[in-house]
């Protein structure tokens, strides 16, 4: 081979192995400009540009070659990158104990179509996930959009490698139902091209926070979160998401933070996942849970429209102090640079925030160095957009060998 074929055939090399790279940094906002995607990955002017041609081919993402200067500046301004609005899909689907939803989301965590599902989740997990995955092939046939594949979040832990689900505590599913497999033959069955995956719920949304909300940035993200019942926990070290030796980890629910306390499901006490959950706080403020909308809609309504009920006021302090003992026995044992609470959690921390602070900065040693920052998560429907990061991912390892494309 001549010294100019070796040439090009390392600049190919080079080229393919960054598209992978360089496609994650456009779809997590790290690289907006080509400017800014040599310099993140490394390469010369020449191998970006062929790197952004080749991704713009794949319709992943689009190149403005002529973007307008901002104010002030000078130079030639360099080409935009942003993910392409029309290109594939991921199909996602979340279960929880008032029902399912189902959604089409393109790259950057972008919401394209999203469909309610019912409100009666039955004891029978294959009838449900054949639900689900109706209502997810029907958005797609609307669509008309490719889809690189489909990923299902479950309030549960899910053991890995066999995908089940460990404790699907408010489902009534029975403990260690094959989810994955059901999940993944239902989508056979339906036509829909790609792998199917299959994550615990708190777990999805804080890879989604990491990378599109609240936690982007952080290196060591710890996500707190009650959705519809229980509560969940999840973490980011590094900027990967630990799921322990079997997927197992952070089944933070089960912490007591009440020692003579309500009565939980894994047979204890007093636990995280029922002194902070959606119920608990309808009971604390003396409200009767209603069969029109769910637990977490009735919470938030309360917090929302009559904060300065005296029963509110109590629950909101009361399970305040609950949460910030949990958060903060977390705090000493993880030492993160980032908490973000989602769900309910989310509404407490926007009622007193100045409250909540101070019981895990009392609480905590960390906190009393000077303080973790607790913010609340930002991303709508973040279980989704995290299930879809799951049906991504061999896409953002390899654009080519995921889609099926030519070389650059």
């Amino acid at each position: 081979m001549n010294g100019k074929a070796t040439t090009t055939r390392t600049r190919l090399d080079r080229g393919r192995s960054a598209l992978g790279p360089a496609l994650e940094l456009v779809h997590t906002g790290r690289a907006p400009t080509r400017a800014v995607l040599t310099a993140e990955l490394g390469v010369t002017r020449a191998t970006a540009g062929a790197v952004a041609a080749e991704l713009e081919a794949l319709g992943l993402i689009r190149v403005d070659s002529n973007p307008g200067a901002a104010a002030g500046s000078q130079g030639r301004p360099s080409h935009r990158l942003a993910v392409d609005g029309r290109g594939p899909v991921a199909l996602a689907a979340q279960v929880h104990a008032d029902g399912f939803r189902a959604a089409l989301i393109g790259l950057g965590g972008t919401l394209v179509a999203t469909v309610p599902g019912s409100v009666t989740v039955s004891a029978d997990p294959a009838q449900v996930l054949g639900a689900v995955v109706e209502a997810g092939a029907a958005l797609l046939r609307e669509s008309g959009r490719r889809c690189v594949g489909a990923a299902l979040a479950v309030p549960s832990a899910v053991a890995e490698p066999e995908g089940t689900a460990l404790n699907p505590l408010h489902l009534a599913w029975p403990a260690g139902a094959p989810v994955r497999e059901i999940f993944a033959e239902r989508v056979r069955e339906a036509g829909i091209a790609g792998p199917a995956f299959t994550g615990n719920d708190v777990n999805l949304a804080a890879l989604a926070e990491h990378r599109h909300g609240a936690g982007r940035g952080s290196r060591d993200l710890l996500c707190v979160a009650t959705g519809h019942r229980g509560v969940g926990g999840a973490l980011v070290l590094d900027g990967r998401l630990h799921t322990g030796s079997s997927g197992l980890a952070l089944e933070v629910g089960h912490l007591t933070v009440n020692p003579e306390g309500r009565p939980c499901h894994c047979g204890g006490r007093g636990c995280l996942d029922v002194e902070t959950d959606p119920l608990a706080f309808l009971t604390v403020a003396g409200r009767e849970p209603g069969p029109e909308v769910s637990l977490l809609q009735q919470a938030r309504d309360l917090i929302r429209t009559a904060p300065d009920d005296p029963g509110v006021r109590a629950a909101v302090a009361e399970l305040i102090d609950r949460l910030g003992l949990g958060l903060a026995g977390l705090v000493n044992i993880l030492n993160p640079d980032r908490i973000i609470l989602g769900g309910l959690h989310r509404e407490l921390l926007d009622a007193d925030p100045e409250r909540l602070r101070a019981v895990v900065a009392d609480r905590s040693l960390w906190g009393r160095s000077g303080g973790v920052p607790i913010l609340p998560c930002t991303l709508d429907h973040n279980s989704l957009v995290g299930a879809a990061e799951l049906a991504w991912q061999p896409v953002l390892d390899d654009p080519l060998a995921a889609l099926g494309g030519v070389p650059v």
